[in-house]
């Protein structure tokens, strides 16, 4: 197995600890770097007090090109928040052709920034995976396009009329900086909606059914729950004439089938079940006519940094599963 060599760009909030926390593990990291510029200087656990005494290191400024240049197998992760990482890249491209790094540099951003971009691979795993094998840049799905993704995908050869979709999300989706409505005090004892209709991932969700022949409008409303990891997805939709659950149920299993981070589980997904690991949970209902499919995960592993190790390791043609055989830490 090729060792590679590690920078996370971003490493001090939730998604660079993740990535830290996966990757300190993986069989084929060698080394593991990580920027922060508030924060430089400080040891990881500093801002990730779950990775004292296992992760080894500090936060730096800026990245040493020079060093990473080094690497025979080097990759960038950019944990930035977003449209960071489409500012500083007219520089990274700069610094990576000074140092005749660019060319063989993996990149895997988690940010929106460039999800829509064509020249990127887009990185969900549980689609098409051979597209990722060797792929240089690649975008990471957003956590509710993931779920969304995973519930609509296997329904696209259908072209339903209309599908609605409610998805709830932990407060860790809208990162370390707290605002008045994402802090949790705020919500750890509510519940509503939010960006109601409107929510950005719904481009990326829209342009990968499209590529399916999906054609119905997708009508979608987010929550903010009272939890701090998790989405819990629910898609209704008209069925095919004739479809009951069971129909349904191996509709999906064969969808999936060989697909070892989706499950397929009876009754109620559960958030609890998925959290801490790189697992989605899918289950689903039919009844006179109608179906509904519901998706549970965790939004900083499936939904973030643990499909961006996924994609890292595809990429390298290694087993996606490769250093993420990790049960979720039930109960949540």
């Amino acid at each position: 197995m090729s060792k590679v060599d590690v920078l996370i760009l971003g490493a001090s909030g939730y998604g660079g600890g993740e990535l830290l926390r996966w990757l300190s593990n993986h069989p084929a990291v060698a080394s593991l770097r990580g920027t922060a510029r508030s924060h430089a200087g400080k040891p990881f656990h500093a801002q990730h007090p779950n990775l004292r005494g296992l992760v080894e290191g500090a936060f730096e400024a800026t990245p040493d090109w020079a060093a990473l240049a080094q690497s025979p197998n080097p990759v960038l992760f950019s944990a930035l928040p977003h449209g960071e990482l489409e500012k500083l890249w007219p520089e990274i491209e700069a610094a990576g052709k000074g140092h005749g790094l660019l060319e063989r540099l993996i990149v895997i951003d988690l940010s929106t920034d460039f999800r829509l971009d064509p020249a990127w691979v887009y990185g969900l795993v549980d689609w098409k995976p051979e597209r990722m094998k060797g792929a240089r840049r690649i975008a990471n799905p957003g956590c509710f396009a993931t779920a969304l993704q995973l519930a609509l995908l296997p329904l696209a050869g259908w072209k339903p009329a209309f599908v609605a979709v409610t998805a709830a999300t932990g407060s860790s989706g809208s990162g370390a900086a707290p605002s008045d409505t994402t802090h949790h005090p705020t919500r750890a004892t509510d519940f509503r909606a939010y960006k109601m209709l409107s929510h950005q991932h719904e481009a990326e969700v829209l342009r990968t059914l499209a590529a399916e022949g999906w054609e119905a409008p997708l009508s979608f409303v987010p929550q903010s729950a009272p939890m701090v990891r998790g989405i819990f997805a629910t898609a209704q939709f008209p069925l095919p004439a004739g479809m009951d659950a069971a129909a349904l149920k191996a509709h999906f299993e064969a969808f999936y089938k060989g697909r070892f981070f989706v499950r397929i589980v009876d009754g109620s997904p559960r958030v609890a079940a998925t959290t801490g690991s790189a697992f989605a949970d899918i289950a689903v209902a039919a009844r006179g006519g109608h179906g509904a499919v519901m998706v549970a995960l965790d939004n900083l592993g499936k939904g973030m940094a643990a499909q961006a190790v996924q994609n890292l390791n595809l990429a390298l043609g290694l087993p996606e599963w490769t250093g993420l055989k990790v049960a979720g830490g039930y109960p949540g």
